[in-house]
This record gives C-alpha cells, sequence and structure tokens, in this order.
C-alpha cells in the first residue's frame, strides 16, 4: 500500500490492536492468533495494529515478531489492513520495521523508544533513521519519552514523505491543537490514549475523530456502537456506554499498573476468546477483578 492510501484509509474508521495469543508456557500461538483476527475482522475496523502496546510488542523477542506479522498478514490479506508496531532502540525498530514490510504490512507504527530521556534533535534522527529505512508509510506515537513539537514534527513531514500518521498518547490538549494546527491534512490523526473511548468526543470536536479502540479486543460490536455513535453526534447513546460500561471498567484497569493490557487479555476470555496470560512484567488481574469484568460484561449482555 502506498503510504499516501494509507495514510487515507486511517483518515476515518475506528482502529484497534488485536492482543498477542501466547499458550500456557508463554509462546506465542500463531493459531490462536489468527484465529482472533479471523473473528475481529468482520467488524468492521477499518485497520489492525499487529504487534503494538496492547498486543505486547515490548516483550516480543527473536522470531517471534515476524511470526507474529507474517500470521496477521496472511490473515486478513484483503479484509483489513495490518499496521506493525516497531521501537524500542533505533537499531531495534529499524530491523523490525525492515522486517514488518518484509512480512508484507502496510504500514508501521513506530512506539516510543525505551528509558532514556532524549532531546528534540534524538528524537528527530530516531524517527528519520526508521522511516528512511523503509518504503511504507509510518505513523509516530508520541507517548512516554517521546513527545515531539510541532516544529520537530515539520522539520520530519518535510524530509520524510512516508511519515504519513501521529498518534497522541499523551492527552495534552495544548500540544495536540498545536501539533493539528501547524500540519493540517499533511498527517491522519488518531486518539491513542488508554481507553480512548473516554476521550473520543473531546478529540471529535478538535477535529481528529479517529482513534484505536483497546475493548474491541472483547466487545467489539461495543466499540463499533461507540465509534458510530460518536460519529454522529449522538450523545445519549456515548454518555450511556460511559456511564453503565466505560467509567465501570477503569475503575478495575485503575487497581494496578499495567492493567491498560491485562484487563483486555482478561476480556478476552471471559467471552470466549482467551488469549493465553500476560508475559512479565505485565500481571493478570486477579480472580475477584475477573468476576468484576464478567459482570461488567453480562450487564451489557455481551457475553
Amino acid at each position: 500500500m502506498h503510504p499516501l492510501d494509507l495514510q487515507k484509509t486511517l483518515s476515518h474508521g475506528l482502529l484497534s490492536f488485536p492482543i498477542t495469543d501466547f499458550d500456557a508456557q508463554g509462546e506465542f500461538d500463531p493459531a490462536g492468533y489468527a484465529a482472533r483476527l479471523e473473528w475481529l475482522a468482520p467488524y468492521g475496523a477499518t485497520a489492525l495494529f499487529a504487534a503494538g502496546g496492547t498486543g505486547e510488542y515490548f516483550s516480543l523477542v527473536g522470531e517471534e515478531y515476524g511470526q507474529v506479522i507474517r500470521t496477521a498478514v496472511e490473515t486478513c490479506r484483503g479484509k483489513v489492513a495490518i499496521l506493525a508496531g516497531c521501537g524500542g532502540p533505533t537499531r531495534n525498530a529499524i530491523a523490525h520495521a525492515q522486517e514488518a514490510q518484509r512480512q508484507g504490512a502496510q504500514g508501521l507504527l513506530l512506539l516510543p523508544h525505551y528509558l532514556t530521556e532524549a532531546s528534540q534533535e534524538g528524537l528527530i534522527a530516531h524517527v528519520e533513521a526508521v522511516c528512511r529505512s523503509v518504503d511504507i508509510g509510518v505513523v509516530v506515537y508520541n507517548r512516554a519519552q517521546c513527545r515531539l513539537t510541532p516544529d520537530s514534527l515539520a522539520k520530519l513531514a518535510d524530509r520524510n514523505p512516508n511519515l504519513i500518521g501521529f498518534k497522541d498518547g499523551i492527552g495534552d490538549i495544548e500540544l495536540m491543537v498545536s501539533i493539528w494546527r501547524r500540519m493540517g491534512d499533511r498527517f491522519s490523526y488518531l486518539g491513542g490514549l488508554p481507553t480512548a473511548e473516554v476521550y473520543a468526543g473531546a478529540y471529535k470536536a478538535l477535529g481528529t475523530p479517529v482513534y484505536s479502540s483497546a475493548v474491541f479486543n472483547f466487545v467489539p460490536q461495543l466499540a463499533m456502537d461507540f465509534y458510530h455513535a460518536t460519529a454522529a453526534g449522538d450523545t445519549a447513546t456515548t454518555n450511556r456506554l460511559l456511564d453503565e460500561f466505560f467509567l465501570p471498567y477503569l475503575q478495575i484497569r485503575n487497581r494496578k499498573p499495567g492493567y491498560a493490557v491485562s484487563i483486555i487479555k482478561a476480556g478476552a476470555r471471559l467471552v470466549g476468546h482467551g488469549a493465553g496470560p500476560v508475559r512479565p512484567p505485565l500481571t493478570d488481574l486477579t480472580p475477584e477483578e475477573d468476576q468484576m469484568l464478567l459482570e461488567l460484561i453480562q450487564k451489557q449482555n455481551l457475553r
């Protein structure tokens, strides 16, 4: 897919990040992952991000990464676009970016580098090195240590035509407005805060209505209903779903660090599409928390 075609694809609709299937020993389960993607694809997401944050990219090692991307591309070919996560140290991000292109991914989500702080010049060099290593489109994820300014993004956009998207995982509205007003339609814009539905109305009002839904992994129809209600300005529906599902869901998610991923895997298991345990340093929900989530799902007649 040409980067500009990918940009158009990402400029509308609901996006999501499939969880990655592991077996009881914590090894990648390609058959389970393929079955998951076959289940989710018909619900109508515009694109899926393989090996993203919710897909535990940070825990994948060695050949696993290529296996995850290959399984996603082969399973979803002709159904839904697949973007691959890549990140970490610059050379690691480049290696994964090139592997993702080799496996047929239509684009990349460049996740933040790890641990160390960096100057804007360093961030520009990092993002540019990844963009120049591939031909496919790249979406940069502003989150954690990667906090690009409007000036930095303008420089990167001028020099890297395949940098076609910006995903916000910070929630700084002033920064987001500055980037949106500076860059205009040069990028597609994605809301990427954990449980993005809570922020969807605000970002739509800002002019950036596209977001990625984690709960699509276990309540895909509810996720699509919420997206369509947001797009239509149906605040009665979005407010009802916020009150009845999303805000109680956040109370469970916020009980421990890392639960933004763990609760998604728990939800998938509770609706009959288990993906195995999370890998350390993440921890699975407790039995008590599982029961809380199950009751929430049942109240929405989602199981």
